[in-house]
């Protein structure tokens, strides 16, 4: 279903974030954990895309078994980085002629092992690029949708580490949206003031689209400190950190503390009007199943 569909017809959507495994037994895992996420019925769910494509096989692979399988609607995330206009053309051709409805564009990240690689050959240096190629595409290739793919795009509530100018990146923004964007999901944040700011922030700039909230648990502190060494400008806040801190070196108290922030979090956005909930799941479903039970949430 087209993303503008899906938001139309729901106040609040609620979605899942997956990567995709590297191997087959990783990959019958991780349709073990869709299994039990499936019954809540959510409104779509996305599939990472490796930087530099490293995961370019994998990620088609996953959306169109998804596809096949489950009842889910998958979106797939595509970048900019190490990739032609004629590379990008064949990926969206074959999602379109696998009935995939969505893309998720992003700017993306060079390989670790290519962090100063040149980007000359690249068809596009930013996400807005992108997006404006995906619409003209849609509009010359056959879709099933004759609007083509309904696009996101990626927003940062507490600012892109590549981007220290706030007016600047909004700038970036708010091109994306020009562009042909129907909605942005967020990064990742532990605040709502952040996001609530962001929000009026985008607002102000003539952003309209709607706006959906990124939420990833935190489940163990090991977890929480790669999250703070990937995303480089996470706010944690002294509230969360203490009840952390309180739980001690024991597993179980952290991951409750976890799951009920994650929980209040959620709770807080739909009583202020989000326009949805997207969980960042790391391929597990049990903590995502249980926020979701908390929140008193029914599938449609």
């Amino acid at each position: 279903m087209h993303i503008r569909d899906i938001l139309a017809a729901r106040r609040t959507t609620i979605s899942f974030e997956f990567f995709p495994p590297k191997t087959a037994e990783g990959a019958d895992r991780l349709f073990e954990q869709i299994a039990q996420l499936e019954p809540l019925q959510p409104n779509f769910v996305s599939v990472t895309y490796g930087a530099g494509g490293t995961t370019r096989e994998m990620t088609h692979d996953l959306v169109v078994r998804l596809k096949r399988e489950t009842k889910l609607d998958p979106i797939p995330h595509l970048t900019c980085v190490c990739h032609s206009e004629s590379e990008i053309a064949e990926i969206l051709g074959r999602y379109a002629a696998a009935g995939v409805s969505n893309i998720l564009a992003l700017g993306g990240d060079p390989p670790r092992d290519r962090a100063g690689c040149d980007r000359s050959a690249d068809a596009f240096r930013f996400a807005a690029g992108l997006v404006g190629y995906i619409n003209q595409f849609s509009r010359s290739v056959a879709h099933p949708d004759p609007r083509g793919f309904g696009i996101g795009v990626a927003g940062f509530p507490e600012g892109h580490p590549a981007t220290p100018n706030r007016l600047t990146e909004m700038d970036h923004l708010k091109a994306k949206v020009d562009a042909g964007a129907d909605y942005i999901c967020t990064q990742l944040f532990f605040d709502n003031h952040h996001f609530y700011d962001f929000r009026e922030r985008c607002e102000l700039a003539g952003i309209r689209v709607p706006i959906i909230a990124g939420i990833m648990p935190i489940t163990t502190t090991s977890g929480m400190n790669r999250m703070a060494e990937l995303s480089g400008g996470t706010v944690f806040p002294a509230k969360l950190l203490k009840a952390i801190d309180r739980a001690g070196d024991i597993p179980d108290a952290v991951r409750r503390v976890g799951l009920h922030y994650a929980t209040s979090q959620c709770a807080d956005l739909l009583n202020n009007g989000v326009a949805g909930l997207h969980f960042y799941t790391l391929n597990q479903s049990s903590s995502t199943r249980e926020i979701y039970a908390n929140l008193g949430l029914r599938p449609d």
